[in-house]
C-alpha cells in the first residue's frame, strides 16, 4: 500500500480549470483581508477575553495574545509561501499532499474537519445567545424548550435560533462568493467600528491601578492563557481555502493573510489592556466582557452597540467558517477521499451548492442539538497541529522542489518555520491532557474511514495524478 503517494501541483492547478470544477475567480487582496478579518475577530474578542483573564492571565492577558499572535505570525508567513505557489483550494490539506503525501494529507484534512466543523457549531450557539440576550432586550423571550441544545435536566431540547443562523449563511452562500463577499465586508466594517468605539470610549476610564498585580497567576497563566485564547486566531488559515478564487493569487494571497493577521493582533492587544484597565480582572468571568466594561463605567448606551457589533461579529466569523468547511470538502471530494457529490459546481454560481448545503445542515445539527462547550479545546488543538505540519512543510519543499515558481517566500528560512513550530507546539503542550484523548480518537476514527473508503477512491490511487517532481517544475512553469 502506497501511503504516501504525493499530488502533482501542475495536475492540482489543471484541475481548477476543469469547466465542472472550477470556481469562480471573484476575490482580490481587499476581500481576502476582510473575510480574515471577519473569521478572526467574533467569539475571541467579544467572549473569550473577560474568561481567560479571569481565570488564567489577569491584566498580562495582553501577553497571552502576544504569545498566540507570534505563534500565528510565523504560521502565516508559511502559509503565505504555499498559497502564493499552489493556489487551489484545501488550505493546509492540498499544501500536505504534495509535501508528505496521501495519508498525511488526509489526516490533516480531517483534523481542519475538526476546526471549522466544530468551531462552527460552537460560534452558533454563541450567535444563539447574544440574539436572544438582543431579544430580551425588546421585552421578547422565546420559549425556554427551543433556546439551547439537548439538557433534559435543564429543560431545553434544540436551539432553533441556531439552527436558523447556519441554515440562513448556507443559503447565502449557496447564492455565489461574489454576493457572500459583499454581505461579509459590510458586516466586517461594522464590527471595527463597534471595535474603536470601545477603544475610543473606554481609553479615558483606564486605571493603571487595575493592571496590579500584572502577573497574577505567573507566566504559566501567561501560557495557560495564550492556549485558551488561541481560538480567537481561528480564521487567517481560512483565508488560504479561498486560493482557487482569488485573482493574482500570487500577490493576492499572501497580502490577505499576513495584513488580516496583523490588524486583528493590534485590536487584540489595545482591548485586552483597556478592558484589564477598566475593570478588575477578578470582576470579568462574564459571557459579555466588553459590553459589561461600558456598562461597569455607566455607558450603556455603547454598550447595546457593543451588543449589536458582537452579533454582527460572530455572524461574520459563522459564514467564513462555513465557506472554508465547504472549499475543504470540496477539495478533498475532487481528490475522490469523499463523495464525488460534494466537488460538483454549479454552472451558474460556480459554488459547489450539494456540498454548502451538506455542511449547513451537518454544523446545523451539531450547533442546535449538542453541548459542545467542553470541545472548545478540541478545535484549538485541530488548528495547532496543522499549522505545525505547514511550518514543517515548508522546509520539506525548499528541498524537495527548490525550483518551485514561489511569488512569496519565508524570510529567514529555516528560522522562521522553525519559530512557527516551536511556539504552536508550546501551545499544543498546554492543553489539558483530555483534549488530546478526545483529538487521538478523532484521528483514529478518520483514519478508518480513509482505509475504508478514501484509500480504494483515491483519484491519485487510480494512477491519473502520477508525475514526477521534474515534470510537475515543467508544467507548473508552461501554466
Amino acid at each position: 500500500m502506497d501511503l504516501f503517494r504525493k499530488k502533482s501541483i501542475s495536475h492540482m492547478l489543471a484541475n481548477g480549470q476543469k469547466t465542472d470544477q472550477s470556481l469562480n475567480k471573484v476575490l482580490g487582496a481587499k476581500d481576502l483581508t476582510m473575510l480574515g478579518i471577519g473569521c478572526i475577530i467574533g467569539t475571541g474578542i467579544f467572549v473569550l477575553t473577560g474568561v481567560a483573564a479571569a481565570e488564567h492571565a489577569g491584566p498580562a492577558l495582553v501577553l497571552s495574545f502576544i504569545l498566540s499572535g507570534l505563534a500565528c505570525v510565523f504560521a502565516a508567513l508559511c502559509y503565505s509561501e504555499f498559497a502564493s505557489s499552489i493556489p487551489v483550494s484545501g488550505s493546509a490539506y492540498t499544501y500536505s499532499y504534495v509535501t508528505f503525501g496521501e495519508m498525511m494529507a488526509w489526516i490533516l484534512g480531517w483534523a481542519l474537519l475538526l476546526e471549522y466543523g466544530l468551531a462552527a457549531s460552537a460560534v452558533a450557539s454563541g450567535w444563539s445567545g447574544y440574539f436572544q440576550g438582543l431579544l430580551s432586550g425588546f421585552g421578547i423571550t422565546l420559549p425556554k424548550a427551543i433556546t439551547s441544545a439537548y439538557d433534559p435536566a435543564n429543560g431545553t431540547f434544540i436551539d432553533v435560533p441556531a439552527i436558523t443562523a447556519v441554515l440562513l449563511i448556507t443559503f447565502l452562500l449557496s447564492r455565489g462568493l461574489r454576493e457572500s463577499t459583499r454581505v461579509n465586508n459590510i458586516m466586517v466594517i461594522i464590527k471595527i467600528a463597534v471595535v474603536l468605539l470601545f477603544i475610543v470610549v473606554g481609553v479615558w476610564y483606564v486605571k493603571p491601578g487595575n493592571w496590579t498585580p500584572f502577573m497574577p497567576f505567573g507566566f504559566s497563566g501567561i501560557t495557560a492563557g495564550a492556549a485558551s485564547v488561541f481560538f480567537a486566531y481561528l480564521g487567517f488559515d481560512s483565508v488560504a481555502s479561498a486560493a482557487e478564487e482569488v485573482k493574482n493569487p500570487q500577490r493576492n494571497m499572501p497580502i490577505g493573510i499576513i495584513s488580516s493577521l496583523a490588524i486583528c493582533t493590534a485590536l487584540y492587544i489595545v482591548v485586552s489592556l483597556i478592558l484589564t484597565g477598566i475593570v478588575p480582572f477578578t470582576e470579568l468571568n462574564v459571557k459579555n466582557p466588553v459590553a459589561f466594561a461600558l456598562s461597569y463605567i455607566h455607558h450603556d448606551w455603547v454598550a447595546g452597540f457593543i451588543s449589536v457589533g458582537a452579533l454582527t461579529g460572530i455572524t461574520t466569523v459563522l459564514l467564513v467558517l462555513l465557506y472554508a468547511q465547504t472549499r475543504l470538502f470540496f477539495a478533498m471530494s475532487r481528490d475522490g477521499l469523499l463523495p464525488k457529490a460534494m466537488s460538483k459546481v454549479n454552472t451558474v454560481k460556480k459554488t459547489p451548492i450539494i456540498n454548502t448545503w451538506i455542511t449547513g445542515i451537518l454544523v446545523a445539527v451539531f450547533g442546535g442539538l449538542i453541548p459542545l462547550h467542553k470541545l472548545a479545546e478540541l478545535v484549538n488543538i485541530g488548528t495547532l497541529f496543522a499549522y505545525i505540519v505547514v511550518s514543517i512543510g515548508v522546509l520539506v519543499l525548499r528541498k524537495t522542489q527548490p525550483n518551485l515558481p514561489r511569488a512569496f517566500k519565508v524570510p529567514l528560512v529555516p528560522l522562521v518555520p522553525i519559530l512557527a513550530v516551536l511556539f504552536c507546539g508550546y501551545l499544543v503542550i498546554n492543553l489539558p491532557v483530555s483534549t488530546w484523548i478526545g483529538f487521538g480518537v478523532w484521528l483514529a476514527i478518520g483514519l478508518a474511514v480513509y482505509f475504508i473508503y478514501g484509500y480504494k477512491n483515491s483519484e491519485l490511487g487510480k494512477g491519473s495524478n502520477n508525475l514526477d517532481d521534474e515534470e510537475d517544475i515543467d508544467k507548473r512553469e508552461i501554466l
